[in-house]
Parts: structure tokens; sequence; C-alpha cells
């Protein structure tokens, strides 16, 4: 079980990184938003997701569970209103 939880981590670093190339690469503000909320929302779960698998107590796998949760809520509304933001502020500046 210890193994499936590394390769979750793994996998979850993986997308963290992509994450931050496409922070780096990327031409404009929005997509460069869009990189990294996607790619940071996916990496945080699968790492988080990995630990849960690992040996510990009933109470520790639902704290990671409700952390799971309130990232995947907070990021994507939270990127959402600051790319209506962005979007809104910089309408009709071509």
């Amino acid at each position: 079980m210890m193994y499936i939880g590394a390769l979750f981590m793994f996998a979850g670093v993986f997308f963290i990184l992509a994450g931050t190339v496409g922070l780096l690469r990327f031409p404009d503000v929005l997509s460069r938003m869009h990189a990294t909320t996607k790619c940071d929302t996916l990496g945080a779960g699968l790492v988080l997701f990995g630990l849960m698998l690992f040996p510990g107590t009933f109470y520790f796998r639902v704290k990671l569970l409700l952390v799971i949760i309130f990232l995947w809520i907070t990021n994507t509304t939270g990127a959402h209103y600051m790319a209506r933001a962005i979007y809104r502020t910089s309408k009709g500046r071509d």
C-alpha cells in the first residue's frame, strides 16, 4: 500500500512541476494562472491522497480528506474570481 501511496505522491510532484513550467513559459497572465491552478490543485490532491495511503490513524486520514476538499474548492473558486477581475479590468486594452 505504501508503494501505491508513493506513486501517487510522485505523480503529484510531477503535476506541480508541470504547473511551475507553465507559469514560467506561458505568455499572459490568464494562461499562467490556468496552468498553475489546474496543476497545483491536482498535484496537491495527489500528494495528499498518497499520504492517506501510508499507515496512520483514521483521524489523520479524515483530516487529509478535509484538506483535499478544502483545496479543491478554494483553489478553483479563487482562480475563477481572480481571472474574472483580470478580465474585467483589462477589457478594452489590447
